[in-house]
């Protein structure tokens, strides 16, 4: 999935201006420029007019990461506009219904493991408990099981309760409400709002030094360890 998001300060007063996603499984690096051509069209403002941008770091798809990342910094080297990373279990949290203080986010890392994160509800937004970690399936679900706590409420995100649903079942006898990915997924929007109260901060990343959050090592990393490297193990 492909996403771009805008939202500004001054007049526009934090508004979501334009949002343009598509589902994208290959030719992310063709379709990145329209996209936010796009973007740009419909919230009638020029690439000048922007003052900084928010980009998504994972952990995710490492070809992903890597092409949405360097669009980023390309964009940014190009026109000077500031640039700032969000993390993507954060902004799949943020997305979360404000109902629950509790925020468990696990989306599928393939290969049996999965990325995961816990988040609180706070007034401002929400607060990381935990690091972004990559973990199986059952090792994630215990994992929120320890955090819940006195916990009023907690909700579950992500797309692993459709892919590993035996895993994740159980939580649901601890009063863990399960919200199907279809309803709560990556949004442009959520990036650019978390971006802004970075930037809000003073906090913004040179884009020289910004690297994607990936977790674990790559599957040439991997190989590379063992001395097993292929062309066909190189893509995560």
């Amino acid at each position: 999935m492909v996403q771009a998001g805008q939202g500004g300060q001054g007049e526009n007063d934090g508004r979501v201006l334009a949002e343009v996603f598509e589902h994208s499984g290959t030719g992310h690096a063709a379709r990145l420029p329209e996209l936010m051509a796009t973007a740009l069209a419909q919230a009638k403002i020029e690439l000048a007019g922007v003052d900084a941008l928010a980009v998504s770091i994972g952990p995710g798809s490492f070809t992903g990461l890597r092409v949405g990342l360097s669009f980023a910094k390309g964009v940014a080297f190009a026109s000077g506009v500031r640039l700032v990373g969000v993390g993507t279990l954060e902004a799949l949290a943020t997305a979360a219904p404000p109902r629950f203080s509790l925020v468990a986010v696990v989306t599928d890392a393939r290969r049996g493991e999965t990325y995961s994160a816990v988040f609180r509800r706070t007034a401002g937004g929400v607060e990381r408990l935990v690091a972004d970690a990559a973990l199986t399936p059952p090792e994630a679900a215990q994992r929120i099981v320890g955090e819940l706590g006195g916990a009023s409420s907690c909700v579950l995100v992500g797309d692993v309760a459709e892919r590993y649903g035996e895993a994740f079942a159980r939580l649901r006898d601890r009063g863990v409400e399960i919200i199907p990915f279809r309803e709560i997924h990556p949004r442009g929007s959520v990036v650019a709002s978390l971006g802004e109260r970075r930037l809000r901060r003073g906090d913004s990343d040179r884009p020289e030094q910004l690297v994607p959050l990936y977790v674990r090592a790559s599957a040439a990393e991997r190989n590379l360890g063992v001395g097993a490297l292929t062309t066909e193990n190189t893509v995560s």
